[in-house]
């Protein structure tokens, strides 16, 4: 009878799913990457603007317009991963890419200090639907067990996203066009695509093609009656977990680490090392990103694999392993050796997108619960608000400063994934409860 599964309705619906688990995989992976295209535009079009007499910014007020940014970006997290919640990813998500290429244009065609400012503020609402829903959508098609290495390995999109945008952007701005309103125009013409792409070939949940849903406690989360939850009962539920609000705190004390590395990386390279040049230290840095596209992967394989699908072990040992990097990051500057800048570079991106990306993703997912998307709205939500430190920190104070700091918070950071070192999932604890009922009644037959 074996011979004949191919054909009968169980082998049919498995392969459906299969094969629409991948598809949402690759379009919510691109989805995400492509908003690195419109977030990098104004960091590669600063090069221009700064010998633009037609448009004059100091760097002050670039820095201002990048915490402007942030900060919206912040208040966005905590509002859309609610939003994606009670109406799903697509609409969300969809709403946001639209918004970033126009925004994006718009940069691109009239430079005034106003209307860059509050594209800005647009800009960073934009991009913050993203991460919430896609994760959400994620979590929704694919089983705790496995969460850990699916979003491990969907989590290099942003690291993939950060590390082509700004060469494609630059290209297109200074090779081809000779105009950094280019970089902007090049930008928002990929995220228009992939918008399309989105709108054609994404769904909320295996509910919506005719499927089971892969485990019923990520179902969205409804009253007695069948309506979908309010927005304040959404953000209650989170409030109330003890766990998200520890994963909020660890992000926050994560996040500006990345993020001054991602602004400020190039100008410390060039402070400490002058002597490779403007292009090298713009080069140099980009260690750090192709180091986070391994991280999330690796740290992934990891949870799953070697400690059964719990989050906090591999987050400790990696951020532990981040905390000395840190402090030797410094020191590598002044050795004057490119390689060994290159190479703790490289490793701090390797322990540092890991627990980045199983914090925000997996681990906010997981506690979630019926409210996966506000979980991780909020989780990254504050780790957006750490981001904004990233990106002011390094304008204030000296780089052996600012990484000090870093290495305290990682510190704190390592301490508190130790204290919750066995806490799992709900749904992990429900596993083994059945598997120990089960147990008896099973040797009783033998």
């Amino acid at each position: 009878m074996n011979h004949h599964l191919g054909s009968t309705p169980l082998a049919s619906g498995l392969h459906s799913l299969r094969r629409w688990r991948w598809q949402v995989f690759a379009i919510t992976w691109l989805a995400y990457a492509a908003f690195y295209f419109t977030r990098k535009a104004f960091s590669v079009a600063k090069l221009g603007i700064v010998d633009d007499p037609s448009f004059e910014l100091e760097r002050a007020a670039m820095a201002q317009l990048d915490a402007l940014y942030l900060a919206a970006y912040a208040v966005g997290q905590f509002t859309w991963g609610i939003l994606a919640d009670r109406f799903g990813p697509r609409v969300v998500v969809l709403g946001g890419l639209v918004i970033s290429a126009v925004a994006a244009v718009i940069m691109g065609t009239f430079a005034t200090l106003p209307i860059f400012a509050t594209c800005m503020v647009v800009q960073g609402l934009a991009q913050s639907t993203g991460w919430a829903g896609l994760c959400k959508n994620i979590g929704s098609f694919f089983a705790t067990q496995e969460r850990g290495r699916i979003l491990g390995l969907w989590s290099s999109c942003y690291a993939f996203g950060g590390l082509v945008a700004s060469p494609f952007a630059g290209w297109w701005a200074y090779h081809v066009f000779g105009d950094w309103r280019a970089a902007f125009f090049a930008c928002a013409g990929v995220v228009a695509v992939v918008a399309v792409l989105f709108f054609l070939f994404q769904r909320n949940t295996p509910q919506d093609v005719g499927l089971p849903p892969v485990e019923a406690e990520y179902a969205p989360r409804t009253d007695g009656e069948g309506r979908y939850a309010s927005f304040g009962a959404c953000l209650m539920t989170i409030m109330k977990n003890r766990t998200v609000l520890v994963l909020g705190l660890a992000y926050f004390l994560l996040k500006p680490a990345r993020y001054a590395i991602l602004f400020w990386g190039p100008v410390m390279v060039y402070e400490r090392m002058p002597a490779v040049g403007m292009v090298g230290a713009a080069i140099v840095p980009t260690s750090f990103e192709v180091a986070g596209l391994f991280g999330p992967i690796l740290i992934g394989l990891m949870s799953d694999k070697w400690f059964g699908a719990r989050r906090f072990p591999a987050c400790a040992i990696s951020l532990l392993t981040l905390s000395v990097l840190l402090v030797l990051f410094v020191p590598a500057m002044q050795s004057g050796s490119v390689y060994l800048v290159v190479g703790v570079l490289f490793l701090i991106g390797l322990t540092l997108y890991g627990p980045d990306s199983m914090i925000s993703g997996a681990a906010a997912v997981d506690f979630g619960k019926g409210t996966a998307a506000t979980a991780s709205g909020f989780v990254n939500g504050c780790g957006s608000v750490g981001a904004v430190l990233g990106g002011l920190l390094p304008g204030f104070f000296d780089t052996e400063t600012v990484f000090l700091l870093f290495t305290g918070t990682a510190l704190i950071a390592t301490v508190m994934m130790l204290l919750h070192w066995n806490t799992r999932p709900d749904s992990l604890v429900a596993d083994d409860e059945a598997a120990a009922i089960a147990a008896p009644a099973a040797q009783a037959r033998e």
